[in-house]
């Protein structure tokens, strides 16, 4: 059985729905994971937000918006009266729901609730399409099955545990409905993957079930080489490693969360990046295959501080990078790149939440200097410690960039680099040009 991920885009409109149809009636068994309507999920932020403030009114005319705009989708979506009344049905419930918060209190645990009505829409919708067509397929309730930890994090046997019976209460179907990003927690409270989303409750369930496959179907034809946003002629890569393919979603390319590519690595899924408006694409496989050394893409991230500690204390001494990545663990800082001399390490984040409270700490040791609006570059490969030219050609190609830190030797897939992030445009084209 295969696993189809379609995001907000593929179920944005009933011309999308009504291709999404044709898209997946192929009679091949299959779970298909579905996003809120695209807009759907930013519309229910902004209603808990006005909700949380007390800004009662304003939330019901934000609800009004929002049902006026399924109605609308809802009677291009169907053609017959039966199963309009279905949808209207459905509508009335949820929008129902969502009215009954602005009479009552409202807390985080209702706001998780209402960000959760996208996603339930969205599959009930289709479901009911499919039935009005005549293509049999199950509504399968990701909330029976899909679980976090106390850490947010995937309860991986729960999951493997709960969904089987759920599958096996229809041995004849062939096709199951599923919402991507809702779960619950470990209180049973509704909650959501936060990161990944959609993106990865395919991945869960592909590994879950131990899927053939994993397809994640988005707007763009694969990973490409380069971003397509900054940077003309870039190409889709056709082959990547499950290694490269984290580092480039972590480093900035968008089209998958980098969390996503754990749960199908660890069960040695492959997972297939594809395009819904061109879906005779080959795309993107995402393997535990390697293709030899190559240089295979670039990525950048932005929104990067860089914090230079410098300390004579640390001539010599042991004990003093770890009291350093200790206070970064204290406040919960992930750190991205770093560098370090005899008496300094420069470190990048990306996350600047506890910056004060992280400078503070680090000033009772240590002379600190932060720099900030800046971009790391990665270039993603197969770069074997024992291969000769690599590092020649991406800094001859960046030799006209003034370059803040670079990074290479943790990984054989990466070398990233920091630069000034209105040197970012520049440095992906000088790289384009250079290595591709």
């Amino acid at each position: 059985m295969k696993i189809l991920k379609f995001g907000g885009t593929s179920v944005g409109s009933a011309e999308r729905m009504h291709s999404l149809a044709k898209l997946i009636n192929d009679n091949a068994p299959k779970i298909v994971v579905l996003s809120a309507m695209s807009g759907t999920t930013n519309n229910l932020v902004e209603i808990g937000t006005a909700l949380y403030a007390k800004e009662n009114d304003k939330a019901k005319v934000l609800i009004n918006d929002l049902d006026k705009k399924y109605q609308t989708v809802i009677k291009q979506l169907y053609s017959t009266d039966a199963a309009l009344k279905k949808g209207q049905e459905l509508l009335e419930s949820h929008f129902s729901y969502l009215r009954s918060f602005t009479m009552d209190m409202f807390t985080i645990n209702e706001e998780r609730a209402i960000l959760a009505q996208g996603e339930l829409l969205s599959t009930a919708l289709f479901h009911y399409y499919l039935e009005e067509i005549k293509i049999d397929s199950v509504l399968l309730p990701a909330l029976n099955f899909m679980r976090i930890d106390e850490n947010e994090e995937p309860d991986m046997k729960y999951i493997e545990t709960n969904i089987k019976p759920e599958l096996q209460k229809y041995p004849n179907a062939k096709l199951f409905i599923t919402q991507g990003y809702i779960c619950r927690n470990a209180f049973g409270e509704i909650d959501n993957l936060k990161r990944g989303g959609s993106d990865y409750t395919a991945t869960i369930i592909g590994a879950a079930i131990q899927s053939e496959e994993i397809q994640i179907w988005t707007d763009i034809d694969g990973m490409h080489n380069n971003d397509p946003r900054v940077v003309d002629k870039t190409h889709p890569i056709a082959e990547l490693s499950f290694d490269e393919a984290a580092e480039l979603a972590y480093f900035g390319a968008k089209i998958l969360h980098p969390t996503c590519i754990l749960p199908a690595q660890m069960k040695n899924i492959p997972v297939r990046l594809l395009n819904t408006m061109q879906p005779e694409a080959k795309g993107t496989v995402i393997s535990s295959k390697t293709t030899g050394d190559s240089i295979k893409a670039v990525a950048a991230k932005d929104g990067i501080t860089a914090i230079n500690i410098k300390s004579g204390r640390m001539l010599l001494a042991y004990g003093f990078l770890r009291a350093v990545f200790e206070i970064f663990e204290r406040y919960k800082t992930p750190i991205d790149m770093i560098t370090t001399s005899e008496v300094a390490v420069s470190l990048t984040i990306d996350n600047t939440k506890n910056l004060e409270a992280i400078r503070k700490e680090l000033e009772e040791f240590c002379i600190i200097e932060v720099d900030t609006d800046l971009t790391i570059v990665c270039i993603v490969g197969s770069f074997a410690a024992e291969k000769q030219g690599y590092a020649f050609r991406i800094f001859d190609a960046l030799k006209n960039i003034p370059i803040r830190m670079i990074s290479y030797g943790g990984s054989e897939n990466n070398v990233s680099i920091l630069v000034d992030s209105k040197l970012k445009k520049d440095t992906l084209i000088a790289l384009n040009k250079g290595l591709f």
